[in-house]
C-alpha cells in the first residue's frame, strides 16, 4: 500500500542537472526522496517488530494475534493537501513537524483483547516512544468508527546519524476494518438527500458489529481460557 516506488522515483530524478530543472527544484526533489526513505525505513522497523511478535506467539502459544499488517506512506499530493488544509508551509520540514500520519501502519486482529495486547507489547519496547493514544474503541466516533490509534516514534539509523520518525498505528479487529473500509467507500457516494439516513444506518451497523466482536471475544475466552487470560507472551 505504499504510494510511491522509491526506487523508480529516485531513478527518474537521478542525474538531473540545473540545465534540466532549476537547482532549487532539484534540491527539493532530492530532499523529498530522502525524507520518504526515512518514513519507509520507519515502517519497515515497526513492521518487523510486529512480525517478530506474531511469530513468537505462533511458536510459544500456537496462535497469531495479528491477522494482517498493512503499511502505507502518504503520496506527495496527500501530504501537500493536508498541509494546505492546516494552513502550514509547503515544505519537507513543515510536513515532518506538523503531520503525524505520513507513515501509517494498520494492524488487524481477530479479537478485541489482542488489540490492547499488541499495543502494550509494541509500546513497551525500549526504542519505541509513545507520543499519543486515542482510543476510538472505548470512545467511538459519532459515526460509529472504532479503532485504537497510536502515534509513536521509532529510531531510523543512517550511515552517520540516527533520526526518530513519527508513525501512526491503527489497530482494529477484522470486523472493525470491514466496517471502516465500506464506510470510507460509501462516504464518497452519499447524496445530500440520503446522508442523514445512511449515516444512521452506518452507525447502527457499527454498533451491531461491535456487539458481534464482544460476543466473539467471550466465545474465545470460554474456549481458550488459558491463552485469553494471558496479557503477555
Amino acid at each position: 500500500m505504499i504510494n510511491i516506488d522509491h526506487t523508480k522515483a529516485a531513478y527518474i530524478f537521478d542525474g538531473l542537472t540545473e540545465g534540466v530543472l532549476p537547482n532549487e527544484a532539484i534540491k527539493a526533489i532530492r530532499s523529498f526522496l530522502a525524507t520518504e526513505n526515512l518514513y519507509l525505513s520507519a515502517i519497515r522497523e515497526i513492521a518487523t517488530k510486529l512480525e517478530n511478535l506474531n511469530d513468537e506467539f505462533k511458536y510459544e502459544k500456537d496462535r497469531n494475534p495479528i491477522h494482517q499488517i498493512i503499511t502505507r506512506v502518504k503520496s506527495p499530493k496527500s501530504v501537500m493537501d493536508k498541509l494546505v488544509r492546516r494552513d502550514c508551509d509547503l515544505s519537507v520540514e513543515s510536513a515532518r513537524e506538523n503531520l503525524n500520519d505520513i507513515a501509517g501502519i494498520r494492524i488487524i486482529c481477530s479479537y478485541i483483547n489482542d488489540i490492547y495486547l499488541i499495543a502494550e507489547l509494541l509500546t513497551s519496547q525500549d526504542d519505541i516512544e509513545l507520543i499519543r493514544t486515542t482510543d476510538y474503541i472505548k470512545n467511538p466516533k459519532l459515526n460509529g468508527y472504532r479503532s485504537l490509534h497510536l502515534i509513536v516514534t521509532v529510531p531510523v539509523f543512517l550511515s552517520e546519524h540516527m533520526e526518530r520518525i513519527k508513525v501512526e498505528i491503527q489497530i482494529r479487529t477484522i470486523a472493525m476494518d470491514f466496517w471502516a473500509s465500506l464506510e470510507h467507500e460509501l462516504a464518497f457516494k452519499l447524496s445530500e438527500g440520503q446522508t442523514d439516513a445512511v449515516v444512521r444506518e452506518l452507525k447502527d451497523c457499527a454498533d451491531i458489529i461491535n456487539h458481534i466482536d464482544m460476543r466473539m471475544q467471550k466465545l474465545y475466552d470460554i474456549t481458550m481460557p488459558s491463552i485469553s487470560g494471558d496479557t503477555r507472551i
